[in-house]
């Protein structure tokens, strides 16, 4: 069976995105849940989850996948790249030009179409770099 998605933008979707939007650390769906919880009470965790699935469904918001961690989220949504640190799991944008032909030279190689790239970097963040 397939689901309709709900394009409308309702008050608890609006403050979702204005709580992500007032960060740059990338929270994860439980983060964001504490920061919505303060404005609106009575939201429940679930409610917080699906809704930031359709959000990010809908191309309103970047969900951050990566294997074996959990999903992040981030009010920017034109291709840029992340940075991950491998001890805490902070993740910051790293200011640089993306790198389309990368696109291009993955769909001659493999013969895909509608080729999309994500880069992740990984590290030690100045935080616990500096406990070290």
């Amino acid at each position: 069976m397939h689901t309709q998605l709900n394009h409308r933008m309702t008050k608890q979707r609006q403050i979702i995105i204005e709580e992500l939007r007032k960060v740059t650390s990338h929270p994860t769906a439980d983060q964001l849940y504490e920061m919505v919880r303060k404005r609106l009470p009575r939201i429940s965790l679930s409610t917080v989850y699906r809704n930031l699935e359709t959000l990010s469904a809908e191309g309103m918001i970047l969900r951050l996948d990566v294997a074996g961690a959990q999903k992040r989220f981030d009010a920017t949504v034109e291709n840029h790249y992340h940075i991950r640190c491998n001890h805490c799991g902070r993740v910051d944008d790293v200011h640089m030009e993306t790198i389309p032909e990368i696109e291009e030279i993955a769909r001659r190689r493999s013969s895909y179409q509608s080729v999309s790239h994500i880069i992740e970097f990984s590290g030690i963040c100045p935080d616990c770099f500096g406990r070290g």
